[in-house]
């Protein structure tokens, strides 16, 4: 069976969300085709910078109703302190789980059709529109196909590989003790070991994310067991192991994503594909900047569709906008992999890290319609 819509798009996450809300606003008729059946959790930071807040703001979503929690300072640690900062901008965190589930009631209170349970295997041109096979057999027409997978690929659309592609991502939440959760409260934590580095803010409810990224060749070192793995950065950081002493997580096992091309910003769209968020652009997680991202590709993408734009303007407008904070943030994570005293920089220089989170962030002239101090 194939239903015929104006626009698809594959992936009901951050961007594709988004851009369906921004279209069905419009009154342009959108499915969201969704690989998943209900909230679930997703490899990432959860960190909100002000120009994200500002963009899901605007989408009509009330972050402190769902409980973000806010972030006003930056904590760069070894095996101790370094160096710590106000950041220069406002932010908070929020689940993906919940974000995400918002984002998509949204997008189908604003008339987008969304369905669940439904993975893209393939996408392919048909005739002057696409094809979507899923992954039940059935198939879904369109005119035009937004490709919104995150970190995930889709079949004859794989991604261009970035200057950074040998390291692993973990995430797991943990329930902290109460005096290491009010010291950890309103900061996110930068925290370096042999082959890799985490970042640990905390989330709503009282938990804590901890997502990390460690070379293919460090976690070998450690039979590729996560147990071993976490054992072995707390060697390596005291601070993580004081930070975690008495908590509980909140996983049985963490999520993990390998493949991830770190430093990727693809720069074509001649086939006239629509790809947003990580299947644009992919920056190193440490800058807390990826979900900003995923949400200004989708205001410009609707915009430059809305306006009788093509994917190859969109493409090329977004890589233009976001080249010098991508290339900055890549050189940057592999110095904290390949040379983590380069780190000692921030305590000679205290504004280092106000400086990098500045240089790493979409511009502020790049941003769509916000209203606010960005």
């Amino acid at each position: 069976m194939t239903s015929s819509r104006e626009a698809l798009i594959a992936g009901g996450g951050l961007s594709g969300a988004a851009v369906a809300l921004l279209l069905a606003q419009q009154g342009r008729s959108v499915e969201i085709l969704e690989k998943s059946s209900a909230a679930h959790d997703t490899v990432c930071g959860e960190f909100l910078s002000r120009e994200a807040v500002l963009y899901l703001e605007q989408l009509g979503l009330d972050l402190h109703a769902l409980g973000a929690v806010r972030i006003n300072g930056v904590r760069l640690y070894a095996r101790r302190l370094i160096a710590e900062s106000p950041l220069p901008f406002s932010a908070m965190s929020l689940t993906r789980r919940t974000l995400d589930e918002a984002l998509l009631e949204r997008a189908a209170a604003m008339g987008a059709d969304v369905l669940r349970g439904r993975r893209v295997e393939s996408l392919a041109r048909e005739g002057d529109g696409w094809m979507a096979r899923l992954s039940d057999g059935e198939q879904r027409c369109s005119a035009h196909a937004f490709l919104a997978t995150g970190k995930q690929d889709v079949t004859g659309h794989a991604r261009e590989r970035g200057a950074q592609n040998n390291l692993i991502a973990f995430k797991m939440y943990f329930r902290l003790a109460p005096a290491q959760q009010a010291e950890l409260a309103g900061h996110v934590e930068l925290m370096l070991f042999p082959g890799g580095y985490a970042g640990l803010q905390p989330v709503e409810g009282g938990i804590a994310n901890l997502c990390l990224l460690v070379t293919r060749a460090r976690l070998q070192r450690c039979a590729g067991d996560w147990a071993q793995l976490l054992n072995a950065m707390q060697s390596a950081s005291k601070h993580l192991a004081q930070r975690l002493q008495g908590a509980t997580a909140m996983r049985e096992k963490p999520l993990a994503l390998s493949a991830i091309p770190y430093g990727m910003l693809r720069a074509h769209a001649k086939d006239g594909l629509w790809r947003l968020g990580d299947q644009a652009a992919v920056i190193p997680s440490f800058s807390g900047d990826g979900m900003s991202i995923a949400l200004h590709s989708a205001h410009l993408a609707a915009a430059t569709y809305l306006c009788g734009g093509t994917a190859e303007d969109f493409q090329q407008q977004l890589r233009r906008e976001l080249r010098a904070a991508v290339t900055a943030a890549t050189a940057i994570s592999h110095m904290m992999i390949t040379c983590p005293p380069l780190a000692q920089m921030a305590r000679l220089w205290p504004p280092l890290l106000r400086h990098i989170a500045s240089q790493t962030r979409v511009p502020a002239q790049a941003l769509l319609a916000l209203q606010g101090d960005t």
